[in-house]
């Protein structure tokens, strides 16, 4: 049954936002989504309102729409309202403004708080983190800004809901206590404590064991799937400002609050392991801004891309000497590679004949920064496994050197889903302007500085599914362009999505590159027209801009350039 309500909305070139009018319209479509995937599916986020279904390609993404609006969505769903305890310390940073903003006194927050049964609508953001629903007495909106950094443990308030922070994480919600209680752990059967249907009752104590923020240290050694037993072929001297292990991450585990995470840089991900011989989703070192130093405990060959480093070999038996990036070189016992600062771009991938042979967590062997999966980032002495590479391996011929980027750095982008929330004088605006990359962005996202944009709509979005490219608008009104950790959802409006074939040149922008934000169409089929272009203030002209250079302004020319994405 056809809900009159539902709208369908593109979210980029890969992933579609379905809206409802109620909850259970949400989990029905959810759990039919999940029972019987669309042809290219890859994640299904539910949320507050909406549904997000994700995709392997934009051409799997076209054929969406019209089935989108044919589910049923009236079917009753199953949960297991199984009753939760939480013990809470209520002395959160913001239990003040929280009683101030509902009128009932701090002990009245907390009688409110916990007087209730909770029940766990759906999970997302980060794993663990439970979307949990109450009465209105606790509806309070969001922090203007977010914080960089919310404890572990943190017991705290949106919208509607309320929800415990299972790590260390960026986040707006208001806070009102902390608990020891263990959100996430992947060594129960099901890691996630509270569960969708499950109820949840919060109980006031006078103190907990304060929550163990630590990441526990994997050993980075383990046996490859797909190799014989590997060998500590590379040890870590020095590991510059950030070097972690990334592979193509880990796709299709959204719906645990799990983002994709993996390499910000895929094509040059795939370039590294090209040349080293290696599969595409064989793991590789990617490392900041250079100042990385190895030395090699045997014979190994590697292959370095991405940024426009000097990469430099010294020690052992041999002369020293610069190798180029983008070909194989040969790196012997006792010698030392040496990444240089970027001359232009910041992240440089190092792939190594074989793989690094690191654990794999929910199958990828990618350090994700949000969710803390993954092995930490490296560190002065840690001892690198390389797998045995198979006899039919065989390293690539040298590569062409990628060309620096422009001043300004074009990104495509397509409008939605939420770019009804501003104005078309202010998406005008967003989209002549340039915009700033500042020394706060990281493997979450870019964070941006420029015009100040203004909503044209009052009052708070519900959470919802977000992607890779995502331009979130927080209250402050600066972008924040989302990267392989971004949070599984979020609660801000995102006016657009940058194309998935422009992600790798984003992953290379360091702080103070200036970008422009170029607005394109998706592909018109008979099939795909949808309510969000119909609602949309911008006048068609300039949805259908392209950059000024591409052969084509349709998504699907923009999809298939060579840059592996």
């Amino acid at each position: 049954m056809l809900s009159p309500s539902r709208s369908v909305r593109p979210v980029g070139d890969r992933a579609f936002l379905v809206q409802f009018a109620t909850l259970g319209e949400v989990l029905s479509m959810y759990e039919a989504l999940v029972e019987h995937p669309l042809e290219g599916q890859v994640d299904v986020v539910a949320a507050a309102e909406t549904v997000l279904v994700t995709a392997n390609s934009a051409a799997a993404a076209r054929r969406w729409p019209a089935l989108l609006r044919a589910i049923d969505a009236s079917r009753p769903t199953t949960g297991d309202d199984m009753l939760v305890t939480i013990d809470v310390v209520y002395d959160g940073e913001d239990l003040d403004e929280v009683a101030e903003l509902t009128g009932l006194g701090r002990d009245g927050v907390i009688a409110a708080h916990t007087s209730q049964h909770w029940t766990a609508a759906f999970g997302g953001f980060a794993p663990g983190f439970a979307y949990l629903v109450g009465d209105d007495r606790l509806l309070v909106p969001r922090r203007r800004t977010p914080r960089h950094a919310v404890p572990a443990g943190s017991v705290a308030l949106a919208d509607a809901y309320s929800a415990v922070y299972p790590r260390v994480s960026p986040g707006g919600w208001q806070l009102i206590g902390r608990t020891d209680a263990e959100m996430w752990s992947l060594d129960r059967e099901q890691p996630a404590l509270v569960q969708p249907g499950n109820r949840v009752q919060f109980r006031a104590v006078r103190d907990v064991v304060a929550a163990d923020t630590a990441v526990s240290t994997p050993t980075l050694s383990g046996t490859s799937s797909d190799s014989a037993a590997g060998t500590a072929g590379l040890v870590v001297v020095q590991p510059g400002l950030q070097t972690t292990v990334q592979d193509l991450g880990r796709p299709g585990l959204a719906n645990l609050g799990v983002a994709g995470a993996g390499a910000l840089d895929r094509g040059a991900v795939r370039r590294s392991n090209r040349l080293a011989g290696n599969p595409a989703t064989a793991a590789v070192l990617e490392n900041a801004l250079g100042g990385l130093v190895l030395e090699a405990r045997s014979d190994q060959v590697l292959a370095v891309t991405g940024a426009s480093v000097s990469v430099e070999v010294t020690g052992g038996t041999h002369l020293a000497r610069r190798v180029p990036t983008d070909a194989p070189f040969a790196l012997h016992a006792g010698e030392r590679m040496t990444l240089g600062t970027p001359e232009w771009g910041v992240r440089s991938y190092v792939a190594v004949r074989g793989g690094f042979d690191v654990p794999e967590v929910l199958g990828s062997r990618s350090t994700d920064s949000m969710s803390g999966l993954g092995p930490v980032p490296l560190r002065a002495g840690t001892e690198l496994s390389v797998a045995l590479a198979p006899p039919t391996s065989v390293v690539g011929a040298p590569e062409p050197t990628p060309q620096p980027p422009a001043e300004v750095t074009d990104l495509r982008f397509v409008l939605g889903p939420r770019d009804d929330w501003f104005s078309s004088e202010t998406l005008a605006a967003f989209t002549a302007g340039t915009y700033t990359v500042t020394a706060q962005s990281n493997r979450i996202g870019l964070r941006l500085d420029g015009l100040s944009l203004t909503r044209s709509r009052a009052g708070e979005l519900p959470s919802e599914g977000t992607v890779s490219g995502a331009i979130q608008l927080p209250a402050s009104g600066l972008p924040v362009l989302f990267l392989a950790d971004h949070p599984v959802t979020g609660g801000y409006p995102v006016l657009g999505v940058v194309l998935h074939a422009d992600l790798d040149l984003a992953a290379q922008l360091g702080t103070g590159a200036q970008i422009r934000f170029v607005p394109v169409s998706l592909p018109v089929t008979s099939s795909s027209s949808s309510p969000a272009g119909a609602d949309s203030p911008v006048p068609p002209a300039t949805r259908i801009t392209p950059a000024a250079d591409t052969a084509s302004g349709t998504i699907a020319s923009a999809t298939t350039t060579p840059n592996e994405s």
